[in-house]
């Protein structure tokens, strides 16, 4: 069942959306383009009266967030978003491209804590 949604609405749950679509890239740098295609896509085609499907635009919300202030996770997602695989029989590849992103920054924090940075002063 399609449900007709405002934007208006979409865009509640997600605070980062400005700084999200209009993200300085490079013309070359063909992965945040796709990042920002994959988003825009997908908040405006997930069903907000469904709280599974607000979660995921909160997160994905948050997660490119990151992605633009944070070099090393940016760093990390470009390397790791070229390897995530999509099953044949997935019904719904916008959902799976999107659930990989956010699994691949959960193993980003996850490791990045067990890391710690120490500066050299000299």
């Amino acid at each position: 069942m399609i449900v007709e949604v405002n934007k208006k609405d979409v865009l509640n749950y997600c605070p980062n959306f400005n700084r999200i679509v209009n993200f300085d890239y490079t013309k070359e740098d063909y992965i945040s383009s796709k990042l920002v295609r994959v988003y825009k896509d997908f908040i405006f085609k997930a069903n907000i009266y469904d709280s599974e499907d607000v979660k995921r635009i909160s997160d994905i919300d948050y997660v490119l967030g990151r992605y633009i202030d944070d070099y090393s996770f940016r760093k990390e997602l470009r390397v790791e978003i070229v390897h995530v695989k999509v099953k044949k029989t997935c019904t719904d590849i916008l959902r799976a491209i999107v659930e990989s992103i956010i699994h691949i920054f959960d193993n980003y924090l996850e490791n990045s804590t067990k890391k710690i940075k120490i500066a050299r002063w000299i």
